[in-house]
C-alpha cells in the first residue's frame, strides 16, 4: 500500500501539526489517524491545545507547521471540501437564540445548499431524533441547555456529513442531560457510521463514547491507545483519569456546572470554558 492510499484509508490523518501563539505553541508536532466510522477522543484539561487543534482541523486556523487530512481533502489545500465534508459544533453557542429550532435548521441546510424536497426531510428528521419536534417552533432562547446543545449537533448533521467535530459537547449540562446527549451520539454513530472527534476533560464522557483516546498535555499527545488498553496498563481498578495522572503528573479539573434554563446562562458558561482553552 503507498503512502497516499494509506492516507486515504483514514477520516482524519494528522502528521506533526503544530500551531503557535506569538512563537509559543499551543500544539507541538502531534500526529495521530482516525478509522473511519470510530470515535476518537481528545482528552486533557482547559489549555491543553484540545480546541485550538479542533480549529485546524476544520479549517479555522491554519497550522502553523505539519499537514492533515479530513475526510480525503487536505486542510490547507482543499478547505472547502473539507467543510463541504463535516459537521463542527463548537464550544461557543452556535444557536440563534431569537430563532425557533426550525429556523435554526433551515439557515443551517441552506448554508450547506440542500435542496428545498432535502431541506424539509433532513430537518424534520434530525429533530426528531434529537427529541425536539415538540419544540422546534419556540425560540431558542426559552430552550435548557441540553436542548441547545441537541440543537447545534442537529446543525452540524443537517446535511449528513461524513466527519463530526464536538468540542466539548457537554460542557455545562448536568449528569442527566449530559446521559441524554451521550444516546443520541452513540445512536446517530452506530445508524450512520459518522466519523467523530470529541474534545473533553470528562473522563467518564470519553471513557463510554471512544474508541481510541488520545492524552493531550500543554501541546503534545503524550498517551494514545483504547480506553481498556489504557486501563489496563495500571491495573485492573484503573481509571482514565489514573492514567492521565501517571503520564503527566497533572489531573484533569473541571468540575461539571449545572445546566441552566436560561439561554444567557448557558451562554456565559460555554464563554468561559472556551476563554480557559
Amino acid at each position: 500500500m503507498t503512502e497516499d492510499s494509506e492516507t486515504t484509508a483514514f477520516a482524519i490523518h494528522v502528521t506533526q501539526l503544530s500551531h503557535y501563539y506569538n512563537h509559543l505553541p499551543a500544539v507541538d508536532a502531534i500526529s495521530f489517524t482516525v478509522d473511519a466510522g470510530a470515535v476518537f477522543g481528545l482528552l486533557g484539561p482547559n489549555g491543553a491545545g484540545k480546541s485550538t487543534t479542533i480549529k485546524m482541523l476544520t479549517t479555522l486556523l491554519p497550522p502553523t507547521h505539519g499537514t492533515a487530512q479530513v475526510a480525503g481533502f487536505d486542510i490547507v489545500n482543499d478547505p472547502a471540501m473539507v467543510r463541504a465534508s463535516i459537521g463542527y459544533v463548537p464550544q461557543l453557542i452556535s444557536a440563534d437564540g431569537d430563532l425557533s429550532g426550525y429556523e435554526n435548521l433551515l439557515f443551517s441546510a441552506k448554508l450547506y445548499g440542500l435542496t428545498k424536497a432535502l431541506r424539509e426531510e433532513n430537518i424534520q428528521h434530525v429533530l426528531e431524533f434529537m427529541g425536539l419536534l415538540d419544540v422546534q417552533d419556540q425560540l431558542v432562547n426559552s430552550y435548557s441547555g441540553g436542548m441547545i446543545r441537541r440543537l447545534e449537533i442537529a446543525q452540524a448533521l443537517i446535511h449528513r456529513p461524513k466527519v463530526l467535530f464536538l468540542d466539548e459537547p457537554t460542557v455545562g449540562l448536568d449528569p442527566a442531560a449530559r446521559k441524554v446527549l451521550w444516546k443520541i451520539i452513540q445512536e446517530w454513530q452506530q445508524k450512520f457510521k459518522t466519523t467523530i472527534l470529541i474534545t473533553t476533560h470528562d473522563m467518564d464522557e470519553a471513557d463510554r463514547l471512544c474508541n481510541v483516546v488520545a492524552f493531550m498535555h500543554v501541546g503534545h499527545i503524550v498517551a494514545m491507545d483504547t480506553p481498556a488498553r489504557l486501563k489496563a496498563t495500571l491495573g485492573p481498578k484503573a481509571t482514565l483519569d489514573d492514567v492521565f495522572i501517571h503520564y503527566t503528573g497533572a489531573s484533569i479539573s473541571g468540575a461539571s456546572t449545572k445546566e441552566g434554563g436560561d439561554f444567557n446562562h448557558v451562554s456565559q458558561i460555554r464563554r468561559t470554558i472556551a476563554h480557559l482553552d
